[in-house]
């Protein structure tokens, strides 16, 4: 039977209450517990070790504001209330991310109010800003970006978004950037800065070929509105892949944690795995893994052979039926624990080095302060 021991600890108090850690990355695949991790660690941040924390979810369920007593998140940090930080003098803030706000935010950022009128009033980035494929990655790393440049927060506790593939979070950014700097684009713009002649009037012996054939692919109006767009985004070429390169280096720097969250299932397993691999090669600091949801025999010295082998012969004898049916429930639990344990086992075996801990399955959902702090303290004390 592979043992949960063959990995070292990982020591989460230990992260949260070091100084030069000032991000701490949660990233998974969906649907193993991200949310509450990150909501739990950044909790435990302010209230155990005294540090003025905010979180930011990219959960569409809002589920972090229900857990954290709060009516809604939006793209502005709010302060928890009611949590226990007299003692430590901590502060807890949460926010969710709005992409397309977000989107806003940089364009009247990097443009005057005028181009920023003619951007938000283009139907293409209207379509971009709210629904484009890697749009909510790249404004994660966004956010990500601002909460650090502030220098407000001695910890920001990123849930990644919930993705197909938790690799988006690192690739989306890139994917964005190379598209809104890249060269079809400058391309599309070439005919705003001949005069502001129509893109379909720059009928030339080198373009005009391109230009029918793009037309064919897209269509008019959209080719249209995709040229208007990039014309107004002229001023900020450059820009988005200027700054999710800078978010890029600070990912890899000592001051970020990357925490893997996984539940003991194959395709969780395989996903941490392959994100594991990634942070190595472009060489960024991963704390460890939180294996969520593990379930555990009461009495884990009797196995599921043994359980079951009582079982019957209690009811041969007849007269014992609960206590039969007692013993069948923990041979299925001892089972389930042991197929668990072989899936884990898959990653420790991949990665030997990277610290891990796991988290008992409760009982119910987390939905309140006290639940998280129970998940928090289940991380750092195994």
């Amino acid at each position: 039977m592979p043992s949960e021991d063959a990995a070292p600890q990982l020591d989460v108090d230990q992260i949260l209450a070091d100084p030069g850690v000032r991000i701490i990355v949660c990233c998974g695949a969906g649907g193993v517990g991200k949310t509450t991790t990150a909501a739990a660690l950044a909790l435990r941040a302010a209230e155990q070790h005294g540090r003025r924390t905010v979180v930011l979810t990219i959960d569409p369920a809002r589920r972090l504001a229900q857990s954290l007593g709060l009516t809604e998140l939006d793209n502005t940090p709010r302060q928890v209330k009611g949590i226990d930080v007299e003692a430590s003098g901590g502060e807890l803030h949460a926010m969710m991310l709005d992409m397309k706000r977000t989107f806003d935010d940089v364009v009247l950022q990097h443009t005057d109010p005028a181009k920023a009128a003619e951007i938000f009033a283009n139907p293409f980035y209207q379509a971009m800003s709210s629904t484009f494929a890697g749009t909510q990655e790249y404004m994660a790393m966004e956010k990500l970006g601002q909460l650090h440049a502030r220098g407000e927060w001695d910890l920001i506790v990123v849930d990644t978004p919930p993705s197909r593939s938790a690799l988006d979070f690192l690739d989306a950014p890139a994917r964005l950037s190379r598209f809104l700097d890249g060269r079809m684009l400058r391309l599309l713009l070439a005919p705003a800065r001949t005069g502001g002649r129509s893109m379909f009037s720059l009928v030339t012996a080198s373009f005009g070929m391109f230009s029918k054939v793009v037309q064919k692919v897209l269509g008019a109006q959209l080719l249209t509105d995709l040229s208007g767009f990039v014309a107004a985004l002229d001023s900020m070429f450059g820009g988005f892949r200027q700054r999710a390169e800078q978010t890029y280096r600070i990912l890899q720097a000592r001051e970020t944690a990357f925490v893997l969250v996984a539940a003991p299932e194959p395709d969780a397993v395989r996903e941490a795995a392959y994100f594991a691999g990634r942070l190595r090669e472009e060489k960024m600091p991963l704390a460890g893994l939180v294996l969520n949801r593990v379930h555990r025999p009461a009495v884990p010295e009797l196995d599921a052979e043994q359980s079951r082998a009582a079982a019957e012969r209690l009811t041969e004898l007849g007269g014992h039926e609960a206590t039969a049916d007692v013993l069948r429930a923990h041979a299925a639990l001892a089972r389930q624990a042991v197929r668990e344990q072989q899936v884990a086992a898959r990653f420790t075996e991949a990665f030997p080095g990277v610290p891990s801990v796991s988290v008992t399955a409760q009982p119910a959902d987390v939905h309140d302060v006290d639940g998280l702090r129970t998940i928090g303290a289940a991380i750092s004390r195994p």
